[in-house]
């Protein structure tokens, strides 16, 4: 059969790779310095610019950001579709820069899952396998193993034309895991899915990763997917990572103003410094606002800060019960919340989302006067 672009979605797991070590050993991957640029001179564009970061063993890692950071150019990279320019790629303790995609442990699903539409269901798992010359009865026992694991077994005589899109996804997933790769890459696999099936997928890779233990990186620029899926999160932003963390670290204290703003909605404050107690500052605000807030993230020294506050974290109630008062400008209901604007005075509103507990819970309204509670445990100072 002749190479097709789609054979490269099943990479060989070859003996003189390093045993894969047990869970919590040493990291799956160490990412020093690593660095790509796309041409020469004046027009040259630095897709990486110095990544530095481990992935742990049995790990469902994901790459965050919006279209252009660099997070595709790092997948492919680790793939060994794209040759870094410098720096170094470990894959348990053994550096892969120099190891060509097909020697290496690691498969990748894809976006569009590029199945091979003239093979069945079960062709389409055992193709890697195949190519890798394994014994019959361990290939059927392969294919067998994860289409259960899919939940597709039934469908294994089918071709990929009389699936639909989810059934598809969950092949081409069957298809990466069936040789037993140390690494799984996946290349915002669901982004061509429905929001519900989407949502229940989630779920699935979550599970799968967790039953076969291999360490899985997911990239997308979807913020959902990634604080319900992954145990830490890399956010990438103009080639760069910005902060690796959990997903309560990314969302709950995030590095700076640019991870506050992409994951989730954010309130950003400009504010002066006036005095400071402890790890509490008490600020001004442009409006002549006084607020107290963590200042655990306020340099020595320094006065003019950006406080940043999630809308769930702002509390309404009656006029004059609170640390302002304002006025509702905008309202969006969205069933299980309302989102609003409030007027308090600065230069933009603040947004406040209100979660609708009771059916019987009074709904708010445009130009509604309103008393709004700021707690300083939900105010941070940001680094710029």
């Amino acid at each position: 059969m002749p190479r097709t672009p789609e054979a490269a979605t099943v990479t060989p797991l070859h003996s003189d790779m390093p045993s894969r070590p047990g869970t919590g050993a040493a990291p799956a991957i160490v990412l020093e310095d690593v660095r790509k640029t796309y041409g020469r001179g004046a027009s040259a564009v630095q897709a990486l610019r110095g990544i530095s970061f481990e992935i742990r063993d049995n790990e469902f890692f994901t790459l965050l950001g919006p279209s252009g950071c660099g997070k595709t150019t790092l997948l492919r990279a680790l793939a060994g579709f794209e040759h870094a320019t410098g720096g170094t790629i470990r894959l348990f303790g053994q550096n892969i820069m120099d190891v060509s995609a097909h020697r290496r442990p690691v498969n990748t699903v894809f976006q569009h899952y590029a199945l091979f539409p003239h093979m069945t269901v079960a062709e389409n798992v055992a193709y890697g396998l195949r190519r890798l010359r394994r014994p019959a009865d361990e290939i059927a026992a392969a294919v067998a193993e994860t289409l259960r694991l899919v939940k597709m077994e039934t469908f294994a005589d089918r071709r990929p034309t009389q699936l639909s899109g989810g059934q598809q996804q969950r092949v081409a997933l069957a298809r990466a895991l069936a040789p037993h790769p140390k690494v799984l890459l996946l290349d915002e696999p669901l982004s061509a899915l429905d929001l519900k099936l989407r949502q229940a997928m989630r779920q699935e890779l979550k599970q799968i990763q967790a039953k076969t233990g291999i360490t899985f990186i997911f990239v997308t620029h979807d913020q959902d997917e990634a604080l319900s899926m992954s145990d830490r999160i890399a956010v990438m932003s103009d080639g760069l990572v910005q902060q690796v963390g959990t997903p309560t670290e990314i969302y709950e204290r995030p590095a700076n103003r640019f991870v506050a703003g992409f994951v989730g909605d954010a309130n950003f404050i400009k504010a002066a410094i006036m005095s400071r107690a402890n790890t509490e500052v008490t600020c001004k605000t442009i409006g002549g606002l006084e607020l107290r807030a963590d200042g655990k993230k306020a340099r020595a020294g320094q006065r003019d800060v950006t406080l940043f506050l999630r809308p769930e974290k702002v509390r309404l109630g009656a006029p004059g019960q609170g640390s302002v008062d304002g006025v509702v400008a905008t309202l969006q209901y969205l069933g299980n919340a309302c989102l609003m604007e409030v007027d308090i005075g600065e230069a933009t509103p603040l947004l406040v989302s209100e979660r609708i507990a009771d059916v019987d819970q009074p709904r708010r309204a445009a130009g509604d006067r309103v008393g709004v509670k700021l707690d300083p445990r939900s105010l941070q100072v940001l680094e710029e």
